[in-house]
């Protein structure tokens, strides 16, 4: 027999399908949410078997479950593709430093005097900068 809190849990799902199979129920049928007053409620509107409806609900748990095990496994593929994703483009920005490094560093063996001169001056900026912007507080 399906447990109550899967009952519960679907139980908008539940209703539509109950209707669906079982047109005679009324709202106020449907409205305790007990299984086993449901149970009854149809057994006696329809004069259908218990083991028919209980039957019934059980192919409706399985099928939840069942819907609720592919939404997991389209959870953990869409969470692999984004972890894939995340790597692809660290590896993309890693290669992108290394190779601005090595152009750098070519730079710097090409044109050592004209390097020198470009860090002094950026370090001479840096400075005064940091300078005037502690001596305005």
């Amino acid at each position: 027999m399906i447990n109550q809190q899967t009952f519960q849990g679907n139980w908008d799902e539940v209703k539509g399908k109950l209707r669906s199979r079982w047109s005679s129920l009324t709202d106020e049928d449907l409205f305790n949410g007990n299984v086993d007053q449901l149970v009854g409620v149809i057994q006696r509107r329809t004069g259908e078997a218990r083991e028919d409806i209980e039957q019934f609900f059980e192919q409706l748990s399985s099928d939840g479950a069942a819907a609720f095990s592919r939404a997991g496994e389209t959870a953990r593929a869409g969470a692999q593709q984004a972890a894939d994703a995340v790597q692809e483009t660290s590896n993309q920005a890693a290669a992108a430093v290394r190779e601005g490094y090595a152009e750098v560093e070519r730079m710097v063996r090409e044109r050592p005097a004209e390097s020198l001169a470009v860090c002094f001056g950026a370090g001479v900026i840096t400075g005064v900068i940091v300078g005037l912007v502690l001596r305005s507080r």
